[in-house]
């Protein structure tokens, strides 16, 4: 088969488009022919050699993928050959095919296309597992989300408003807060002119992609029992916690991440897909949230879009067709 290869550590041009070993299925897993995968932060890291994947999985980029079962493993039930799904990955979604294990898997949302469906699976376990079910938003609070114009920003406004939540978000110019508001967002502040402790007041959950640079000030924006949930570090992976303003608010600071997550276990990702698929995937399916596609370009073009996610200008998701 052929995908994306590094041919080293570096910028956008060292990626190709290259003939590889075809992967086979071991037991509890599906081959799948791939028909779209999505950029992810992570491959942008990967691809410069700051993000290896998991031991024993693909090296190849790529968290999620859409494409058609292709032929399945030893003891895999409830799937068939030809069946359209989508996937999260631990990698291996920039190719022509890729082996997952089956409980990673998801069907094609109803009202969804194929290729679009690979903009889905990565934000939406992303979300549902730091939102729900780990800071546990509820109806009627505060949530507050960075970057939200990015991928995980623009699905975790839709969700949390379909909760009934009050949403705030960050993003870096009007126009990206314009989008955001049509997508339901409530508050809308501007990184680059306004302060987010101001503008928010108290925010009951924070879902943080910055990291070091914001930790300060997300706990002076908590509400009492409040919930910060880390999930990246563009703002470094060193700061000071304010222990005594952590313990006046009874808050709490949570990091998690998915790629390195067993498949099974209380904390697997085969539980985070199950929860995905019975609670998300019906929202989904109404029309209450929607996959925001910033653009789709042919797999060959993965340099190009690497350069416009890391140039910042992209709104939602990027796919890469196959």
């Amino acid at each position: 088969m052929r995908a994306i290869t590094i041919r080293e550590f570096g910028g956008p041009d060292v990626l190709a488009w290259a003939e590889v070993r075809d992967p086979e299925p071991g037991p509890g897993e599906v081959l799948l022919d791939v028909a779209a995968t999505a950029v992810n932060r992570a491959d942008l890291l990967q691809r410069q050699g700051h993000y290896p994947p998991p031991k024993g999985t693909s090296d190849v980029l790529g968290l999620e993928c859409s494409g058609t079962v292709a032929a399945l493993g030893e003891g895999v039930t409830g799937w068939r050959v030809g069946d359209e799904v989508c996937a999260l990955l631990a990698g291996g979604g920039y190719a022509e095919r890729v082996v997952v294990p089956a409980a990673q898997l998801l069907p094609v949302p109803e009202g969804v296309d194929l290729v679009t469906a690979a903009s889905l699976p990565e934000v939406a376990c992303t979300v549902w597992s730091n939102v729900v079910m780990v800071a546990g938003l509820r109806s009627g609070e505060t949530f507050l989300v960075h970057g939200g114009a990015g991928g995980i920003g623009t699905h975790a406004v839709q969700v949390a408003k379909a909760l009934g939540a009050r949403v705030a978000v960050t993003a870096g110019s009007a126009e990206r807060l314009r989008r955001c508001a049509e997508l339901g967002a409530d508050v809308l502040v501007n990184y680059r002119e306004q302060d987010f402790v101001a503008e928010v007041g108290r925010a009951d959950v924070v879902l943080d992609n910055m990291g070091a640079a914001y930790l300060d000030r997300n706990l002076d924006v908590l509400a009492p029992d409040g919930r910060l949930v880390v999930i990246g570090m563009q703002g470094g992976v060193k700061g000071e916690l304010n222990i005594g303003k952590l313990l006046s608010k009874r808050a709490s600071v949570t990091a998690t991440g998915l790629r390195f997550r067993p498949v099974d276990g209380p904390n697997g990702k085969g539980r985070v897909v199950a929860e995905v698929r019975e609670h998300l995937w019906p929202l989904i399916a109404s029309g209450q949230v929607k996959p925001v596609v910033h653009d789709v370009l042919p797999i060959a073009r993965a340099a190009d879009a690497h350069r416009a996610l890391a140039d910042g200008d992209v709104f939602g998701k990027l796919v890469l067709a196959v």
